[in-house]
């Protein structure tokens, strides 16, 4: 299948799971089985399936055929370009293409005046009123190609300006903006551009980052510390006639092979290889050119071979539009459709199915062990009020007082439980006085101040470093703590389990390795980009403040917020099992208690309890039975096979 095919059977995957946990739920809340925790995080499961997004990057310098290559393997089937795609520059700022409902269809453009503050892309896209609208008539081939020519607009200023924006103006060399005979410099008219567009792939998620040459992705570092690193599959676009060039290896050096950003998903694509068809050579001296300069740059850039597909977008792109078959195979698109479908959608589709099938799994747990507890009081008490059959009223008082005993000896206990929630409150609030915002604030305005106060290029450098080590310090102190709270709820579960028969299982585990592993590429990123001799030396040290603070620092503040979000999910996950399993004890302990009273006090005949508890513990069965059919559903559509496309 095609990639777009494959797409589409994921999108109906994600679909009907989104509707099995949703079907899970309101039989949970018919069932009387649900409370406000469980209702929250089914519903925060169901809100991530239907925000989920699979995220491609297409990078390259200027003039290698990207744009043209995101047209052939996207959007042949409107029977023309889609993207602008011509000699010279198309893209000039980061464009992603992305469908919400929620807007009308448009081009929204992000002035690169708004460079000059200290607000990021991210930031302004919860400030539309900054963003230049432009209405996209998807009736309209021609009106269409009319919209999406405005990403390839400049703009001219000073050469002061164009410093000032984050351009490098210099003499020469293709690598630098230079300055025009008017006086003036050529630079990108926009920041950013969102196309919102109702095509089928983006309707299901797919969003595509279309990015400019290496001074714009230099001159935005957000791709780099953000957009590039969370992209599921990174497409590099090379030229075939030129091969691997000064300005695409520092490319792929600075921002995706070397760039502390995980490998799985890169892939390099060696394009126009149509420049190298020659009807004066066979067939094999073709191929064999062809292969020389895939291991050319397989070697350069240290790739196996097999990471680099050699392609032609544009006849790619005429032969679906024409249906020429033949000309399509020629062109070798479909067998990077292939590859790129084989490895991005199994890989994203293993990393929803993990995270839904711990979270549901967790949830269905908890349901089962409430439904197990529940059968298992109903049973304790058929089992007293059956052994009291034929037995005079001597017997009926001495089971009460059991009961009753028991009972109080529970409640005695509660106040052990009690006790934990006391030092389970202490413990949360020392995980987030080093997790905490609170925490991080201090130490961003320390090293500020640090910075602001360093008169060497020596003590600059070490502000940067000593922010991070007191990140990754902040880190360290809270897994202590984390470790410290799922250590004592796990010998207080033991405890309970034993001693009063609760059904608890094991908690929750949780880390915080993936943010340490997220500040240590922050800092790499940083090391290799800011905190470095030279621009120590040629750059002042207000500059280098501010885009520490505006680059790296925001993206560590972001790191600690998604931190805190998970540790307090985490937190009312690893109690909630807990509170409610003593709260179902105690109901049943009581309704244990009315029972023999009843019988004591001749208010109802043994009897005819008996026979009441057993149509209970037949609906309870029932329940059980009706459970595992609606989990089961979830289930189903979590296991590793069949295959993707067989599940469709």
């Amino acid at each position: 299948m095609s990639l777009g095919q494959e797409f589409a059977v994921y999108s109906d995957w994600r679909s009907r799971l989104s509707g099995c946990i949703a079907n899970f739920q309101n039989w949970l809340s018919e069932n009387e089985l649900s409370d406000a925790q469980t209702d929250l995080r089914l519903a925060q499961l169901q809100e991530r399936l239907r925000e989920d997004r699979l995220n491609v990057a297409f990078v390259a310098e200027f003039s290698r055929g990207k744009s043209e290559l995101i047209n052939a393997i996207f959007f042949a089937e409107f029977g023309n370009r889609m993207l602008p795609s011509s000699a010279g520059r198309t893209t000039m700022c980061p464009t992603e293409l992305l469908y919400d409902p929620a807007r009308p269809p448009r081009v929204e453009l992000l002035p690169i005046q708004t460079r000059a503050d200290n607000t990021s892309v991210s930031e302004y896209k919860g400030f539309r009123q900054e963003w230049q609208i432009v209405d996209l008539h998807v009736e309209s081939a021609e009106a269409m190609q009319d919209a999406l020519r405005h990403v390839s607009e400049t703009t001219r200023v000073t050469p002061e300006e164009a410093a000032k924006l984050g351009f490098e103006v210099g003499e020469g060399g293709a690598d630098v903006y230079r300055v025009g005979d008017d006086g003036l410099v050529e630079i990108p008219r926009w920041r950013h551009a969102v196309i919102n567009f109702p095509h089928p792939l983006l309707q299901q998620g797919l969003v595509i980052l279309d990015t400019p040459g290496l001074n714009a992705i230099g001159a935005e570092p957000e791709l780099t510390l953000s957009l590039l690193p969370n992209a599921h599959a990174v497409l590099f676009i090379l030229a075939a006639d030129t091969g691997v060039t000064q300005s695409d290896l520092a490319i792929w050096k600075e921002h995706i092979g070397e760039g502390g950003t995980n490998k799985r998903g890169r892939m390099v694509v060696l394009n126009k290889i149509d420049g190298l068809w020659d009807e004066l050579k066979t067939a094999a001296e073709v191929e064999a050119e062809i292969r020389k300069q895939v291991d050319s740059c397989a070697t350069i850039l240290e790739l196996p071979a097999r990471q680099v597909f050699p392609v032609s977008a544009q006849k790619g792109l005429v032969g679906k539009i024409n249906g020429d078959a033949d000309l399509l195979a020629r062109s070798r698109l479909p067998q990077l459709e292939a590859a790129l479908s084989g490895e991005l959608i199994p890989a994203k589709r293993d990393i929803v199915r993990d995270n839904t099938e711990t979270e549901f799994g967790e949830v269905n747990r908890r349901v089962k062990g409430l439904l197990d507890s529940r059968l298992a009081g109903l049973r304790e008490q058929l089992t007293e009020l059956t052994e009291l059959r034929g037995k005079n009223k001597g017997v009926v008082e001495y089971m009460m007082g059991k009961v009753r005993a028991e009972k109080d000896e529970f409640e005695a206990g509660l106040q052990r439980y009690y006790a934990v929630r006391s030092v389970f409150s202490t413990l949360t609030n020392n995980l987030f006085a080093h997790l905490g915002l609170d925490s991080l604030r201090q130490l961003t305005q320390a090293t500020r101040q640090s910075m602001l106060e360093a008169t060497f290029s020596k003590s600059l450098s070490e502000a940067m470093a000593q922010f991070f080590q007191g990140a990754r310090g902040a880190l360290a102190d809270s897994n202590s703590e984390i470790s410290e709270i799922l250590a004592m709820m796990e010998a207080v579960y033991k405890k309970f389990a034993v001693e009063h028969g609760l059904k608890l299982g094991s908690p929750t585990s949780f880390s915080l390795r993936r943010y340490e592993k997220e500040i240590g590429r922050l800092e790499q990123w940083c090391d290799t980009h800011l905190n470095t001799m030279i621009n120590l030396l040629t750059h002042e040290k207000k500059n280098i403040t501010q885009k520490f603070f505006e680059e790296v620092a925001v993206q560590v503040r972001r790191a600690f917020e998604h931190a805190n979000k998970d540790a307090e999910v985490w937190l009312k996950a690893i109690m909630a099992p807990m509170e409610t399993q003593v709260r179902e004890h105690q109901i049943q302990l009581k309704r244990r208690l009315e029972s023999i009273k009843r019988i004591h006090q001749a208010t109802d005949t043994l009897e005819d309890r008996i026979a009441e508890l057993e149509g209970v513990e037949q609906d309870l069965l029932g329940q059980m039975q009706s459970l595992k059919k609606v989990a089961g559903e979830v289930q189903q559509l979590l296991e590793p096979t069949p295959p993707l496309r067989q599940a469709a």
